[in-house]
């Protein structure tokens, strides 16, 4: 799948369907938080795997049970991409209770 920078309407549209995520520093931005440590690892690591299998990893940090996520495509010029978004769309998946 190839990059392609969003225009302020679709990035507005994406975000209403992507709870707790905004637009913070250029950057579309979350901030998770998870039972416990090992929660949170665990849910990079499902991320991780489907981010190498795109080809568009995230920047994130984790302290104990938070992980705060910035993502961004460097090949388009550091703008929000559709990638962006579906990494985004991935990692509520990957958090919903049921899974």
């Amino acid at each position: 799948m190839t990059a392609r920078k969003l225009s302020e309407t679709e990035l507005t549209l994406a975000l209403k369907s992507l709870p707790g995520w905004q637009i913070k520093d250029g950057n579309l931005y979350k901030e998770y938080k998870f039972n416990s440590f090992a929660t949170a690892l665990g849910w990079m690591v499902s991320v991780g795997i489907y981010a190498e299998q795109m080809g568009h990893h995230p920047e994130w940090f984790n302290v104990y049970n938070t992980v705060l996520v910035d993502l961004t495509t460097h090949d388009i010029g550091n703008a929000i991409s559709n990638l962006d978004v579906e990494l985004a769309k991935k990692m509520e998946e990957l958090n919903s209770p049921g899974r």
